[in-house]
């Protein structure tokens, strides 16, 4: 299990990158639904950018998740 550590610190980081850019872009969403530059109707924004943070938070959980089991792995290792 060792040798996959830094696959795992490698994902983490993709994932959380990942997580961050679909919060911005739910942020970027919310924020053009009430400068009304789109041209869609304010609900299918805010459902848009709702599911946006949906994934940024599914994703920065996988991301902690994966951090632990790095954590864990290194604790097991210790002993």
């Amino acid at each position: 299990m060792r040798e996959h550590l830094g696959f795992l610190k490698t994902s983490s980081t993709v994932v959380k990158i990942a997580a961050w850019i679909f919060l911005f872009l739910g942020v970027l969403g919310l924020a053009s639904a009430f400068i009304k530059t789109a041209g869609y109707p304010k609900a299918m924004v805010l459902l848009g950018s709702a599911i946006y943070v949906f994934f940024f938070f599914l994703f920065f959980l996988i991301a902690k998740m994966a951090d632990l089991l790095i954590k864990i792995i290194n604790e097991i290792k210790k002993e």
